[in-house]
């Protein structure tokens, strides 16, 4: 059974090109409930029943975790069923008809733009270091990405003339997102910068001192530094960017569909969660949008 979820998480992250915290994360539930076999006996995938997946969520209910871990888990579990029945290795999924507790859907912090703009107001741009963190917060505000999405990109996906770049996201999907001038702008600076840490045989866009691609904990910390920094209450990461991005293209716009286009969101209600828009003004905005959601009068 170990073999089978080290097979699973490799085809995570080698064929759904899944992220690498994503990844992290379906092995941390995974591992619970191998340890749950353990303590059952329950020593092939066959044998776990309904009933089983039933007692293993009450158990982590009981155990204190959220609504919402606890359904990541449930997730995790219906994923490897999926995987495991494709290769052969089970008929059915257990874990199909079985739901999780609800859980409150939690608004993520955002920044509001004036706090963008104190945050992005850096002044040592002649450092290269400065230069480079400047370039990856536009970017990241700019054009909403996740922080996986950024940390994956190479130079050849930003199109300087047509200010666009081309992102993989979950899944392996692909979409096209426009960048705007500020961010353009510090890119051109931080690529002029780049050349005293790497050459262009590097594809990454974004690298370290030593030259390498710059990693997603790199990435994190620079923006937690620049936060502090620039006086921004509570802690700076890249969702909170990203969120940034949605809601004020929300508030400017009110066109939901093109956020969760730009977004990547395959479902709109992902969207909505990443707003602080209530629901029934996103469904009234795509009921008067949409060409097939018009009402004939």
């Amino acid at each position: 059974m170990v073999n089978d979820i080290t097979s699973f998480l490799h085809y995570l992250a080698q064929e759904k090109r899944m992220s690498p915290h994503t990844v992290t994360n379906y092995q941390r539930d995974l591992k619970r409930l191998l340890a749950f076999c353990e303590q059952h006996d329950l020593v092939t995938w066959t044998t776990l029943k309904s009933s089983h997946i039933r007692q293993f969520i009450a158990q982590l209910h009981q155990q204190g975790l959220s609504g919402r871990t606890i359904q990541r888990a449930l997730s995790a579990i219906r994923s490897l069923y999926r995987y495991l029945i494709r290769e052969g290795l089970a008929d059915l999924n257990p874990a199909q008809a079985v739901q999780a507790p609800k859980s409150k859907k939690r608004l993520p912090s955002t920044l509001d733009v004036d706090q963008m703009n104190g945050l992005l107001d850096i002044s040592a741009i002649d450092s290269v270091i400065a230069c480079r963190d400047r370039a990856i917060m536009e970017l990241f505000y700019s054009s909403g990405l996740r922080l996986a999405e950024l940390a994956d990109l190479d130079i050849r996906d930003v199109d300087f003339g047509d200010q666009l770049v081309y992102v993989t996201g979950k899944g392996n999907k692909s979409r096209v997102i426009p960048v705007g001038k500020q961010a353009i702008l510090a890119l051109n600076d931080w690529l002029e910068k780049r050349t005293q840490w790497a050459s262009f045989e590097q594809a990454a866009l974004f690298v370290g001192k030593q030259g390498r691609r710059l990693g997603t904990r790199s990435i994190q910390q620079r923006l937690n530094y620049w936060g502090k920094k620039q006086g921004i209450s509570d802690r700076v990461h890249p969702h909170r960017l990203r969120h940034a991005f949605a809601s004020h293209m929300l508030e400017a716009s009110g066109d939901l569909r093109a956020v969760q286009e730009l977004l990547g969101h395959a479902d709109i209600s992902t969207t909505q969660i990443y707003t602080h828009v209530d629901f029934q003004q996103l469904a009234k905005v795509y009921d008067s949008s949409h060409p097939r959601a018009k009402k004939r009068k």
